[in-house]
């Protein structure tokens, strides 16, 4: 029978794989998952489940967690989508894997704050609607093309703002994917959205302006209801001698008087209803002509409005499938935007899921990232390297965290408005962490009654559908656990009346249910595994299932129990593990808190005596029991200090080590720090110098094209006062000869220079530089630049032949 059913899965796993690979190759997103009408319960919708796997998912409260997620869709079709495909969980490993990239990129995408996936704007029943009129060639309503010019608005908008973050950073659209994939592919039809916008208002009314027709059609309708109204109050005003209140009303379209009483008016006129209360209705005979006009004039509005319509749905028509395809992609971003907010919202961490081989056998070797997780979560460093077949740290209950994130809203809201609040946010609930190492094939844990056993087996469970179906699991982040192809459980009490099954028949029942289905990567979890029958055959028969799980059942087999036999089967059979749920002896109080590899004690004749037990009883109950048990509970609770001293110091190591980590941190970043404002100051003094260099020498230039122009105003000014004075002195002489002075301080023309009627100035001579009023030594001669170099004082300067006097 088991052989049967495992091949049965196989095979339909390997259709699955089939269709997948198919899928990949289609453009489009497969929507055979949207219904228009909800589902009652989502045990209708998929009807293919066993009924252990149906009711596996029942005890475990699958479905509550799934209409929490789904409580995160913004529109109706998107929570229908998202329950239904949560509650399918027929998800292969590599569609788990690409649904855990979807879920974190769209975290990124809303971390990065620059991206809307909120669909609660837009009333996605009406697209669907609109494209099913359009797709059977049926008119749009105006409130159903607004509505696909809003979603087909909102998908562009979100390419936009996906093309400008990837202008500003060429990787996001890599950090994004897949989901920048989805957002890019479809192609938006903008002149549609700019034409609902020219014919529809924002309220889904058609404008006046749509067309002339419209436009006057409506003005005529004003104007008939105008004179209409103004006719009829004449009238009511007329009739004063009557003693019945009479009004101006439309019933029907029409417009009338209406009256109180149910006496018949003095208004000539045709009786249209006579109301409950008595009143009645007369259209007068006078109103009858434009009454009937103005029916016309709605027609005439009614046909101009339908005109415009059929021109929106032919528009429609033209780029339905693109349109179609976009309402396919929003409602799929709806779904992944729900996984993700509800991950981010109750602090959800990325799961590294795996896939286990099938035979159960697992690789000696290491990976990478296995090697990282065993370096971080070892405990010590000295200890030999660990594989984790499962690793949760602090991992919690969904559900219980759920209840509580709601009591504390309750609480805020009654103190907001300054209300009592009928309940109290209370104790968070305790996360417990689970550690299941590679080799175990089964898990016993004990504890007593209301220690949380039952939580611990759900917390799993739970933790193992939510990485499969997409979602992130309430843990921390090094959180690591297998994929499984199926999480069975029998918990809780299945007594049945109607098949005349026991307690105890109805867990036997439902565990040959899950033994005939299970495959070896199967998660099986049995809640009080061996009870409600004789302790001794429980006990045997308890035995006996969970070893038969140990060599050929499931991947991992999570038990509870009170039998003490069970515990002992992890010192003769390496695929047991034990745990215990600990418990407070001084409060008499469970702690929540798993102990792992200690097995479970008895506290009932301890409790028995802290109660105020009669001494008599308590001895004779100890002699009863035995000694031998005796010293067994005290080795286990030697264990349990143990480890719960290992424990509290380990805590204390990662915590210094956490706080060391910080520290180096901070040091490096200070570091930087420095660095960044030391290398910043350098520059800053480069500049500042740079720049004083450049005004200095600028102000010199300055100052010696002053001192220049200075000279030469000087020298021309002395030679002027030169000149006057000679010719003062040789006025009465016209053949006077020049002054030597004046020929010795006659400038070199270039001319002259060129045609060697004027003698160059030699290196080492003395000569008079007109622009400088002083006499220089020549240091070089430059005669192809028409320049020489000369030296005034300390200074070394060029200046030009013709300045240059003879």
């Amino acid at each position: 029978m088991k052989t049967l059913s495992i091949t049965v899965c196989n095979c339909a796993l390997l259709v699955r794989r089939r269709n997948s690979v198919g899928n990949r190759n289609r453009n489009r997103v497969n929507l055979s998952y949207i219904s228009s009408s909800s589902s009652s319960a989502p045990t209708l919708i998929c009807r293919s489940k066993s009924k252990s796997q149906t009711d596996s998912l029942r005890v475990l409260e699958w479905d509550k967690l799934c209409d929490v997620v789904a409580s995160f869709a913004r529109t109706s079709l998107g929570r229908q989508a998202t329950k239904k495909k949560l509650w399918s969980l027929d998800q292969s490993f590599d569609e788990s894997l690409k649904l855990l990239e979807e879920t974190e990129a769209a975290i990124k995408m809303l971390e990065h704050g620059s991206f809307c996936l909120d669909l609660s704007s837009i009333q996605i029943s009406l697209v669907e609607l609109g494209i099913r009129n359009a797709r059977r060639k049926m008119s749009l309503r105006a409130e159903q093309a607004l509505e696909v010019a809003s979603l087909l608005r909102f998908f562009e908008n979100l390419q936009l703002d996906l093309k400008a973050a990837i202008k500003q950073d060429g990787d996001w659209y890599k950090r994004f994917m897949p989901i920048s994939e989805m957002i890019m592919l479809p192609v938006i039809n903008r002149s549609f959205i700019k034409l609902v916008e020219q014919v529809i208002d924002i309220d889904g009314k058609i404008k006046d302006s749509a067309s002339s027709d419209l436009r006057l059609s409506r003005e005529r309708v004003q104007t008939l209801e105008r004179k209409l109204q103004q006719l009829l109050e004449a009238i009511v005003r007329s009739q004063k001698a009557t003693e019945s209140v009479m009004v101006v009303a439309e019933i029907d379209g029409r417009w009338c008087i209406q009256t109180s009483s149910s006496q018949l008016t003095s208004v000539d006129g045709l009786l249209l209803s006579s109301g409950s209360g008595g009143g009645t209705a007369a259209e007068p005979i006078a109103a009858v002509s434009m009454n009937d006009e103005l029916q016309s004039a709605r027609a005439s509005v009614a046909k101009a409005e339908a005109e415009i319509l059929s021109m929106l749905t032919a528009k429609m028509q033209m780029d339905l499938d693109q349109i179609e395809d976009v309402m396919r992609y929003s409602i799929k971003l709806d779904v992944i935007n729900a996984r993700a907010t509800y991950s981010r919202a109750y602090g959800g961490a990325h799961p590294d899921i795996y896939l286990p081989p099938e035979d159960g056998v697992e690789s000696e070797s290491l990976s990478a990232g296995e090697q990282s997780l065993e370096k971080n979560f070892s405990g010590e460093e000295s200890l030999p390297r660990k594989e984790w077949l499962l690793y949760l740290p602090r991992c919690y209950h969904p559900l219980l965290l759920h209840q509580h994130k709601k009591r504390i809203r309750k609480t805020q809201e009654a103190v907001k408005y300054h209300k009592t609040a009928d309940t109290v946010s209370g104790a968070p609930p305790i996360p417990a962490d689970f550690q299941i190492s590679k080799g175990t094939r089964v898990l016993v844990i004990t504890g007593p009654n209301t220690g949380g056993k039952t939580i611990c087996l759900k917390s799993v469970g739970l933790a193992a559908m939510m990485a499969k179906s997409g979602l992130y699991v309430l843990s921390s982040e090094s959180a690591r656990l297998p994929w499984f192809d199926n999480i069975y459980a029998d918990i809780g009490d299945e007594q049945s009346l109607l098949q005349s099954l026991s307690t105890f028949s109805g867990h036997l029942k439902q565990i040959s249910e899950i033994i005939s289905h299970s495959t070896s990567r199967s998660l099986v979890l049995l809640d009080e595994v061996g009870a409600g029958t004789n302790p001794l055959e429980g006990a045997a028969l308890g035995m006996a299932i969970l070893e038969s799980f140990a060599e050929s059942g499931s991947l991992l087999t999570m038990a509870t129990t009170h039998h003490g036999e069970l515990k002992m089967l992890k010192y003769s059979n390496s695929a047991f593990e034990n745990a215990c749920m600990e418990f407070d002896d001084l409060n008499l109080k469970p702690t929540f808190k798993i102990l792992w590899g200690v097995p479970g004690r008895s506290n009932a004749i301890n409790i028995a005596e802290r109660l105020g037990l009669p001494c008599e009883i308590i001895n004779s109950a100890r002699e009863l029991y035995g000694s031998a048990s005796a010293e067994i509970n005290e080795v286990i609770l030697d264990m349990e200090r143990y480890k719960q001293d290992y424990q509290r110091l380990l805590n204390e190591s990662r915590r210094y080590i956490r706080i060391s980590r910080e520290l180096h941190e901070n040091l490096l970043t200070a570091e930087k720090n420095i660095n960044d404002h030391a290398t910043k100051e350098r520059l800053k003094m480069r500049q500042e110098l740079i720049q004083a260099g450049s005004m200095a020498r600028s102000t010199l230039r300055r100052t010696l094209q002053q001192f220049r122009v200075s000279a030469a105003q000087s020298s021309r000014t002395k030679e002027a006062t030169q000149l006057q004075t000679q010719v003062k002195t040789t006025k009465d002489g016209d053949n006077a000869t020049p002054s030597p002075s004046m020929v010795a301080r006659r400038p070199i023309s270039e001319d002259s220079a060129q045609k060697g009627n004027t003698k160059l100035p030699e290196v080492g001579d003395a000569v008079f530089v007109s622009s400088l009023g002083k006499k220089v030594t020549v240091l070089k001669v430059e005669q192809s630049k028409k320049e020489i170099l000369v030296q005034v004082g300390i200074m070394k300067m060029k200046v030009k032949l013709t300045d240059v006097v003879a």
